[in-house]
């Protein structure tokens, strides 16, 4: 696939305070890609130097293999063929839903301003909403009002800062995934900043996690999920607890719970004294189990609940487990351990 955007260890600063701090990123014509990370951490400034309304103080940002920023050099945003999709879509409230979506494309014959704008409407599903204003469509429709009209210009890249924060919750993860397949249908590249984990799952082909200013891995959802690099990754991203343990070998760990080996290996000195991520689903109830630990607390989530049971040692961990059985508070359950990706990081300084 070739290579469509590119950024070269670039640094922004704002108000003399630096925000972006070395990111290097590459996004090959047709993926969908997401910058994830926590409010402050640069995402945002990221996206806004690609569309050329933030400057770089070094480093490079090339478009199709051509520089557009650099430093003491930034291509105007309307020279980058870049569609955006703000946070809050930006729609023109006294103009109809067939005029947002056709004003990038004004200086098409009328003709063919009306032919794009009908499919970029039946595209995202409401082509009998054309004659609507903004404010009689839910979030949902305005978000993906907004979406057609970034695309209708034909950008060859889609930027989408937030784009789904204004939705509720029940909303969010499934218009995510619609926006994905209409993405996808249309063959485009684009980048999502966002700092809700379920978005950038739900569309991203690629996640950066970003911290303090960089990108601190660059991977698939399932890698960020089951391989993480560092432990803010690990506790950023889904959910689960460290447990203190110590490498008795380069591929076993042992804890309160039993000695663990997975699918990697350390190199760190025998003996040495760790932490062992332990997500939800690598807890497994067992009854006929000697490991036994206590239900402190659980939280039903449909099809299965996620339970906090307490150790001997007092230590907590967590386990998900279908809903069919419901254990109660204080019930004291049969579990196993099964780490088939052995996390670890040396333990952190209390």
């Amino acid at each position: 696939m070739s290579e469509l955007l590119s950024l070269k260890d670039i640094k922004c600063s704002i108000d003399g305070l630096t925000v972006v701090n070395g990111v290097n990123m590459q996004v090959n014509k047709g993926n969908l890609v997401c910058l994830l990370g926590p409010s402050g951490c640069g995402k945002t400034t990221v996206l806004r130097a690609i569309a050329g309304f933030q400057s770089v103080d070094e480093g490079e940002i090339s478009l199709h293999e051509q520089l557009v920023s650099a430093k003491g050099f930034m291509q105007p945003p309307e020279k980058r063929r870049v569609g955006m999709v703000f946070q809050d879509y930006a729609l023109f409230p006294h103009l109809t839903v067939g005029d947002n979506v056709s004003f990038g494309i004004r200086h098409l014959p009328p003709a063919e301003r009306a032919d794009t704008v009908n499919r970029m409407l039946a595209l995202v599903g409401l082509d009998a909403m054309k004659s609507r204003y903004p404010h009689e469509l839910s979030g949902g429709q305005q978000q993906r009002v907004a979406l057609a009209r970034a695309l209708a210009p034909k950008p060859d890249l889609i930027l989408m800062d937030e784009p789904f924060s204004n939705l509720d919750v029940e909303l969010r993860e499934r218009v995510s995934y619609e926006v994905r397949d209409i993405l996808k249908q249309q063959g485009a590249t684009a980048v999502l900043v966002t700092h809700d984990q379920h978005e950038a799952f739900a569309l991203g082909d690629q996640v950066g996690v970003m911290n303090n200013g960089r990108i601190l891995q660059w991977d698939t959802p399932y890698n960020l999920y089951h391989e993480p690099c560092c432990a803010f990754i690990a506790e950023f991203i889904g959910q689960g607890v460290f447990l203190p343990g110590v490498l008795t070998s380069p591929d076993i760990i042992e804890t309160e719970i039993g000695h663990h080996r997975g699918n990697r290996s350390y190199n760190w000195e025998t003996g040495s004294k760790v932490e062992l991520l332990l997500r939800p689903d690598d807890i497994i109830a067992d009854p006929e189990s000697d490991l036994r630990a206590t239900v402190t607390k659980k939280a039903f989530k449909g099809a299965e609940i996620l339970y906090t049971l307490k150790l001997k040692s007092g230590a907590e961990i967590l386990s998900v487990l279908p809903s069919h059985a419901d254990h109660g508070i204080g019930d004291e359950l049969g579990i196993r351990v099964e780490t088939d990706h052995l996390v670890a990081f040396p333990q952190r300084q209390q």
